[in-house]
């Protein structure tokens, strides 16, 4: 099992959705953090399963909810670059995961 590093921009993505969220309905934000947990879990577990789609950069789809985990494997960790939702264009995340 690999360690999650979460950075910073990827942290204020998490925040932002699980704020929209809860603001559509309470409860609802931790609903996604335990979506998006249980997933980051998958990926320590067997980061190697997730598909490559730019630069050494991988993606996890969540299960319930309209999101992507964008992240980099690395020696000893995951760097989890960006968590954005699908209807981002592929310019956008191209400029996200160059950062």
């Amino acid at each position: 099992m690999k360690i999650i590093h979460l950075r910073t921009v990827a942290s204020k993505d998490i925040g932002a959705a699980a704020t929209w969220y809860e603001q559509q309905r309470p409860g609802l934000g931790a609903e996604f953090l335990l979506e998006l947990d249980q997933t980051l879990e998958r990926i320590a577990n067997n980061p190697e399963i997730y598909v490559s789609v730019y630069r050494s950069t991988n993606r996890a789809l969540l299960r319930r909810f309209p999101y992507i985990i964008y992240f980099k494997i690395n020696n000893e960790r995951i760097d989890v670059v960006a968590v954005l939702h699908q209807s981002r264009g592929h310019t956008y995340i191209k400029k996200r995961i160059e950062k």
